[in-house]
């Protein structure tokens, strides 16, 4: 930790709540950059639903990050915010090809199915510590991940 405080959360379980949300923010920023990629690169038949559909997306994991790295500021430490620091942290990988259209769409909803699981481990880190704040964080984002998740699913029925 960076910076003793005293908000009523033992030094131990800080440790371990900003880990987890440092894992939470490494998934979610891989998976703002790959969402960004597939807005620029994607093609096909469905390409301005998409294209408009993954701008959505990545808007919305913008802010997210913002949240996330913020609540890790807020908890005394600095946030990861490099490249590195994402890979090591980081359950969602990034792509190496370009895939199709159809590939895409897999390729985010394994990787928000990722991030939720992620969020998963963390969450009960932070409702047993109490910190009801990182757990407000973690629910609100699991709802989203998931809920994701399912229309990507939906569009490939």
């Amino acid at each position: 930790m960076s910076q003793i405080i005293d908000i009523g959360i033992p030094d131990q379980q800080l440790e371990k709540i900003v880990h987890g949300l440092s894992r939470v923010l490494a998934d979610s920023y891989t998976l703002y950059l790959k969402t960004h990629s597939y807005h620029w690169n994607v093609v096909g038949p469905m390409f301005h639903s998409l294209h408009t559909m993954f701008m959505d997306e990545y808007t919305e994991l913008a802010l997210a990050v913002d949240d996330i790295a913020e609540r890790i500021r807020a908890l005394g430490t600095p946030a990861p915010g490099t490249y590195r620091e994402f890979t090591e942290l980081a359950v969602v990988r990034e792509d190496t090809d370009l895939p199709d259209a159809p590939e895409m769409l897999r390729r985010l909803v394994a990787a928000h199915e990722a991030t939720a699981r992620t969020i998963r481990e963390v969450l009960p880190l932070a409702e047993g510590a109490p910190d009801q704040v990182s757990t407000d964080l973690l629910v609100r984002r699991l709802d989203v991940h998931e809920k994701t998740a399912w229309m990507l699913r939906s569009m490939l029925a």
